[in-house]
């Protein structure tokens, strides 16, 4: 009986990490609701981008990192996963990749918003 009571409990402790969580956090700000990774970092779309598909390597990539996703990534809801050309995956929401500024030092920075503009913060609804 034990080993039943001990073998459930296992599966039910498993259970629980098989679901992804939402690859980004939201973070409320005087400007509205945007979409931080998770150390804080505010979060961009690129107006280059077309839906699913990154505009932004080399020189780009180096100043707009990608928020990058993990090789088991799977989408769910608005979060997608898009590959990156020469391999890796990012992710992306409502079919609008995602990266992070380089020139963002600390989490809450926002310097990226309007750059060239073709930047903005990501929004969350």
């Amino acid at each position: 009986m034990k080993r039943i009571v001990f073998g459930l409990a296992a599966v039910l402790m498993t259970a629980g990490t098989s679901f992804a969580a939402e690859p980004a956090m939201m973070t409320k700000t005087p400007n509205g609701n945007i979409y931080t990774n998770a150390k804080g970092m505010t979060l961009y779309t690129f107006d280059k981008d077309k839906a699913g598909k990154s505009a932004c390597y080399d020189a780009c990539a180096a100043t707009w990192p990608a928020l990058k996703a993990d090789a088991k990534a799977k989408a769910e809801g608005k979060w997608s996963v898009v590959e990156r050309t020469g391999g890796g995956k990012m992710w992306a929401y409502d079919g609008k990749p995602l990266y992070t500024y380089a020139k963002d030092k600390k989490a809450g920075d926002t310097t990226g918003e309007g750059v060239g503009g073709v930047w903005h913060t990501a929004k969350a609804s």
